[in-house]
């Protein structure tokens, strides 16, 4: 399996919507930089790490397909490794304090779930093919012994993470304060 090809990653915003009571949504916003699944990259050069730790990491890899509607993996389950999104379009939900979150679509190149497999090792949040599509998935096991190999990649996927983070909050915050600055410019009940 040495030099399968993947798609490359991107970087979007995020924004979120209020729905319905205990209902948001947290959907990827505008991006300049547009998926193309033609322009793909070998799994080390996605993951910023050595040929022989991509080699390693190629080899056990596994492409699952999914048609729409069926469930990748579930909140809660424990965590079998990173996703890469191959193809198609997948949409991510989550359950916290009684309200139902959407945390809006992972698309090709996303890298998906890096908080349940470097964490805890429990999903944070379901993922349910919106289109047919496939993912490539890196076992745990193998990503524990690429960590050994390579140390500086469980780093980068971290700040990868914590850069995911850093845009979800950013988004959140900004979608808030711009609900208040509206709430703040109507008539005054006097």
């Amino acid at each position: 399996m040495a030099g399968r090809r993947i798609a490359g990653a991107t970087r979007r915003g995020t924004e979120i919507r209020v729905g319905a009571k205990g209902d948001e949504t947290m959907q990827p916003g505008a991006s300049p930089v547009r998926h193309d699944g033609a322009s793909a990259h070998p799994l080390a050069e996605l993951l910023a790490c050595p040929p022989a730790v991509g080699n390693l990491l190629n080899a056990s890899a596994q492409c699952l397909e999914f048609d729409a509607g069926d469930t990748v993996f579930r909140q809660s389950a424990a965590c079998r490794g990173i996703y890469v999104v191959v193809s198609g379009v997948f949409v991510r939900k989550a359950e916290r304090l009684e309200s139902r979150l959407t945390l809006g679509a992972a698309r090709v190149g996303d890298l998906v779930e890096l908080a349940a497999a470097l964490g805890a090792g429990s999903h944070t949040y379901t993922m349910t093919a919106q289109t047919p599509g496939s993912v490539l998935l890196l076992p745990i096991e193998a990503l524990q012994q690429a960590f050994a190999a390579y140390p500086p990649l469980r780093m980068q996927l971290l700040e990868e993470l914590a850069r995911e983070v850093s845009r979800s909050y950013n988004a959140c915050f900004a979608t808030r304060l711009a609900g208040v600055r509206r709430r703040g410019n109507g008539p005054s009940a006097a």
